[in-house]
């Protein structure tokens, strides 16, 4: 029979000793609990490209800021004042996006990084086809003059309205683009960002870009959240920091917009600069870096 030497036996038993008190003190960790935390673009919606970009920038965020936060799209769709309210609630909702207003920020917790660098504030115009010659000759004036549409408690409209444009409310999204083939408004003014995809989506509809112009109001988009949850603003908020400076933001921006901002050519149309009104004192207006720039391209 084979008989091991004592101090080779002791040498094992310490071993197997020290690996089974690190399996228990393993075992002993606390396990950290991944939190879903819930954004307001429903999954009804996961082919509308416009909200491709701020949820893979969410998405981008959370990772870099290492915490246990797991996105998850909501389960419907809601109108815009109907997610603010859930938000600011706690109620299903966790995260959304929106354009700031002060009424806004005194209900939410924002997270002052306008994401879209701006784009919003960036607005071609959508037309009629037969249309082109018309807008190509228009003055500012006779712009103003005809009649646009936007929704009602978009606070676009109340920013054009502001600036002196006539312009039809509506509770109806789709009815806009309707209401644009049947004549009721001779166009819809649309960010940068979303008007390519809209043609996209609605090609029942014949749509086309105006010539010449772009109007332009400083308008960021900020992720908000629940002003219970600012851990959850500051997790945002740190990975997207961490996404600007390791440049990752920017090729997520460029991926998403950077062939519809060279197709647009907004550094070559007549830029109509108007003010937001409703533009909280906060807004970082000072700091270059978190803007989009038409000669930086970004």
């Amino acid at each position: 029979m084979l008989r091991l030497p004592f101090n080779c036996l002791a040498g094992s038993l310490a071993h197997d000793g020290i690996a089974l008190l690190a399996l228990l003190m393993l075992l002993a960790m606390p396990v950290r609990a991944t939190e879903t935390v819930v954004y307001s673009w429903a999954e009804s919606r996961i082919l509308d490209e416009r909200g491709h970009y701020p949820v893979a920038l969410l998405k981008l965020a959370l990772a870099k800021a290492g915490g246990d936060y797991q996105p998850k799209a909501a389960s419907h769709d809601m109108a815009q004042s109907r997610t603010l309210r859930h938000v600011e609630l706690g109620r299903e909702l966790d995260i959304t996006w929106t354009l700031t207003t002060p009424e806004r920020e005194q209900r939410l917790l924002p997270i002052r990084i306008p994401i879209d660098r701006g784009l919003l504030g960036w607005r071609l115009l959508l037309i009629n086809p037969e249309h082109r010659d018309l807008f190509a000759s228009l003055s500012l004036d006779e712009l103003k003059n005809l009649r646009s549409g936007q929704e009602q408690d978009w606070p676009d409209y109340q920013i054009l309205r502001h600036n002196g444009f006539k312009i039809t409310p509506t509770t109806n999204y789709q009815g806009l683009f309707y209401m644009l083939k049947r004549g009721r408004i001779a166009y819809f003014p649309r960010a940068i960002t979303e008007v390519l995809p809209e043609i996209k989506t609605q090609a029942q509809i014949p749509l086309a870009i105006a010539p010449r112009w772009v109007l332009y109001y400083p308008a960021p988009v900020y992720y908000f959240v629940n002003k219970q949850r600012p851990e959850l603003a500051d997790a945002i908020q740190r990975g997207l920091i961490m996404a600007m400076e390791d440049g990752s933001m920017r090729a997520l921006f460029l991926q998403h917009f950077g062939e519809s901002i060279k197709r647009m050519e907004l550094d070559k149309r007549e830029i109509v600069r108007l003010e937001n009104p409703l533009l909280p004192a906060e807004t970082p207006l000072d700091n270059p870096a978190l803007w989009y720039d038409t000669t930086r391209g970004f």
